[in-house]
């Protein structure tokens, strides 16, 4: 086999990658650390969580992030090569469309409460009115950093079933993501013939995504070298992104055209930001009170602190 062959990184990873100067250090760690199956370690953390990220994309090709909830145990592992999760995204949320037999997805275990998660992607091996299974592809840790502790606080009684659409963010959603230390990413490339779906959590300081208009600018900051979300944006420049209000339980579930500005003087105002990405957003969702869940915000991460403000 030659390397690309060997190596778990698609070509716009590999590109990033080689950007930084990093491509023969993840060309070694990468097999020793993405995995085409859960470990024991995973498999124990899954049944733990009472929700989930999810990350699809819809018969148009816009990707959706989104979160689904249940009780502990609504996601386990019955081998190392499948999860299944027993619940689905809910009437009206734009990913649900996508959930469908045979699709690629992506997953996000994340334990606000201990900063610890795991990413996985994979494809729907089956699929019924109470839940899907995930066939896994890639599956692989990551780091806590940039994540602020939110302990669940309370469940609603019964969560909101309003929908509204629109393709240009109006002020209430700009007051959203600017009071925003939190979001998660979903982005996809085609590799060598199949679909790769990432879905991926990015956190900063209290405002730390620009808004302007319908543009949304966001710093990246030092993490794992693996650029999965922006190795899919360099090969396929769309994203969606998930805003939740953790107090009320409200999501904006917005998509469109990334650009990446990999250095420049754009980057500079950006304390901390190694290199930008933007959004042009051009789907917007937002359900008020949707989720069940209620978090009590705890601290922020100390990595978030330690980046500027704007």
């Amino acid at each position: 086999m030659n390397l690309n062959e060997q190596t778990p990184w698609h070509a716009g990873e590999r590109q990033l990658q080689a950007a930084v100067g990093v491509a023969d250090r993840m060309a070694v760690v990468g097999p020793k650390v993405i995995r085409d199956h859960l470990p024991e370690q995973h498999r124990d953390f899954y049944p733990l969580l009472p929700y989930l990220l999810l990350g699809v994309v819809d018969a148009q090709g816009i990707p959706w992030a989104t979160l689904i909830e249940g009780a502990p145990g609504f996601a386990h592992s019955p081998d190392p090569q499948t999860l299944q999760v027993d619940s689905l995204p809910s009437v009206g949320d734009p990913a649900r469309s996508a959930v469908l037999d045979g699709a690629s997805v992506g997953l996000l275990g994340i334990d606000l409460n201990t900063r610890r998660r795991n990413r996985m992607n994979g494809r729907i091996g089956s699929l019924d009115h109470d839940g899907f299974s995930v066939d896994v592809v890639h599956t692989f840790g990551n780091c806590p950093k940039y994540i602020q502790l939110r302990p669940v606080d309370a469940i609603a009684r019964k969560p909101g079933t309003l929908v509204e659409r629109a393709d240009s963010l109006d002020a209430a959603a700009h007051a959203m993501i600017r009071n925003a230390d939190t979001f998660f990413v979903a982005s996809y490339a085609e590799v060598d013939g199949q679909r790769s779906v990432d879905v991926s959590h990015r956190g900063g300081n209290t405002g730390f995504v620009r808004v302007e208009g319908n543009v949304l600018t966001i710093p990246d900051f030092a993490g794992n070298l693996f650029f999965n979300t922006l190795g899919n944006l360099q090969l396929n420049p769309v994203a969606g992104l998930l805003f939740i209000d953790f107090d009320s339980g409200d999501v904006l579930q917005v998509a469109g055209r990334t650009s990446l500005i990999l250095d420049g003087p754009q980057v500079d105002p950006f304390e901390g930001a190694q290199r930008l990405w933007t959004v042009t957003v051009e789907h917007i969702v937002r359900r008020p009170a949707a989720l069940a869940l209620r978090w009590q915000f705890a601290e922020f991460s100390p990595f978030s602190l330690a980046m500027g403000q704007w």
